[in-house]
């Protein structure tokens, strides 16, 4: 709020200046001064400005930089994340030096080269070496950034190692979902052709790999082990974002996207690092997909390896928690289903517990 106040502040300064400045020039016009003078002034005004405008505006970047750093500049916890960030500032430095360069010498020539009675502009038609210098220079700059950043990127694109935790992220108006393999470590195929409201991913359970796998509420990672996210949308474009983890990739329906990183803080390292204990790490969507984009998150919990394999193994398949999807299981897979998803035995005890009340 006080941040509003300020911004109106400023802007009603800037209308008051103008207006005195347009009333001077109708006083002067009325008094009968030359127009040469008013211009004369006019350029000194102008000039002036410039000069406040470029302090003013230096100040504001700085003071706002450096006040808000630790909001935009957030913990990074992934292996990759310490690479991306490094190369991040690196381009922030070389770009802002130029920047703060180019703008002090835009406004301070405004200044300095303001119109005077009896100055005489200088006519500087070329210069071949200051030209050359100036094309080969920021091309050799821009080349380094460039393939610096190509680099980095095709270490996070290459494949990831095989011993990387699988996790497919669903994206669709307006959720995540996400599935995990199961015990065999494959996931089940997906045909959207069986999307329903409740199977929502589209599994096949035509392929044997499908029983297993389960969908849990949250997302679930091993602090020090890679991870590959498997990335899709159902409908319409949506974007995985984690920033403590340096990760954006789109969800782009009709065309499968991955991403992998490795973890290097838990969540409750990351509690105890920013001192907040009601901290978690999210996946947001940064892709305006429709009017209910804003509620678009899921939770990542980072775990401990021995945490992350204990959670891993209590969670049960998908389709034992939906045993009418069994019909859609071919019938010579149909037994296998029965045992990877336990119901085998629920259907035996049923069985027994119907022979049994039938004999009394």
């Amino acid at each position: 709020m006080i941040g509003t106040f300020i911004g109106v502040g400023l802007i009603l300064l800037m209308v008051i200046i103008i207006l005195i400045i347009r009333i001077y020039r109708l006083v002067s016009a009325v008094r009968g001064t030359s127009d040469q003078k008013i211009d004369s002034s006019s350029n000194k005004a102008n000039g002036m400005m410039m000069l406040l405008f470029l302090i003013f505006s230096f100040a504001a970047i700085f003071w706002y930089s450096i006040k808000n750093f630790d909001v935009y500049n957030l913990p990074v916890a992934s292996e990759h994340g310490v690479q991306t960030d490094q190369l991040f500032w690196i381009t922030m430095g070389v770009t802002g030096v130029i920047f703060l360069l180019t703008n002090f010498l835009l406004f301070y020539f405004s200044y300095k080269y303001q119109h005077r009675k009896g100055a005489k502009a200088l006519f500087y038609p070329d210069n071949t070496k200051l030209e050359i210098l100036w094309t080969i220079v920021p091309a050799i700059v821009l080349s380094l950034l460039v393939f610096a950043g190509l680099k980095t990127w095709n270490d996070v694109m290459a494949t990831a190692p095989e011993e990387a935790e699988v996790v497919e992220i669903l994206g669709y108006q307006f959720a995540w979902t996400v599935r995990y393999p199961g015990r065999d470590d494959q996931l089940g195929d997906h045909d959207f052709r069986l999307i329903d409201a409740v199977n929502t991913f589209g599994m096949d359970f035509s392929d044997r790999s499908a029983f297993d796998d389960f969908i849990p509420r949250e997302i679930h990672l091993p602090k020090g082990k890679p991870v590959l996210f498997k990335i899709r949308a159902r409908d319409v474009l949506h974007s995985v974002f984690a920033p403590h983890f340096r990760l954006k990739m789109d969800a782009v329906p009709g065309m499968p996207t991955k991403f992998w990183f490795t973890p290097t803080k838990s969540t409750e390292e990351m509690r105890e690092e920013l001192n907040d204990p009601e901290f978690n790490y999210e996946i947001a969507c940064t892709e305006v997909c429709g009017r209910g984009h804003f509620s678009m998150k899921i939770m990542v919990v980072v775990e401990e390896p021995e945490a992350y394999e204990q959670w891993y193994a209590q969670q049960e398949s998908w389709l034992s928690r939906h045993p009418e999807y069994l019909a859609n299981v071919p019938a010579d897979l149909k037994e296998l289903a029965l045992t990877v998803t336990g119901l085998e035995d629920q259907s035996s005890s049923r069985s027994e517990e119907y022979d049994i009340n039938a004999t009394f």
